[in-house]
């Protein structure tokens, strides 16, 4: 089976409305990420992982760590990309993590300009 090519889905997850603005972000992560899914990609979708743990005394910091060892483990070789949520210029982890997906080579894709193909 050919391997499939991963999309890092980057975006806002926190809010100050801690309850619902959380679960619009993560609501609007999860369209994206269906999304690249039906266009062929294997979809990483972080505020789906750890969905509903905002409530934890977990720092910050631990949350980024994981996210990076993610996108630590993808290949520009192989077609791995980050997709960049709306506004996610507003999320300290998402600049974070296009800074390290830039450094390592990945392709930069952002969500005004649709959904990308698969290359």
């Amino acid at each position: 089976m050919k391997r499939m090519s991963i999309l890092y889905i980057s975006g806002k997850y926190s809010s100050s409305d801690n309850l619902h603005g959380v679960e619009q972000n993560v609501l609007t992560a999860s369209k994206y990420a269906l999304e690249a899914w039906e266009k062929g990609w294997a979809a990483i979708c972080p505020h789906k992982n750890t969905q509903g743990f905002q409530h934890t005394d977990l720092p910050w910091e631990v949350w980024m760590a994981g996210d990076l060892a993610f996108i630590d483990r993808m290949s520009p070789a192989e077609g791995d990309a980050l997709f960049m949520l709306p506004d996610w210029e507003q999320s300290k982890g998402a600049v974070l993590e296009r800074a390290y997906g830039e450094n390592k080579g990945l392709k930069i894709y952002y969500a005004e300009n649709g959904m990308p193909e698969v290359v």
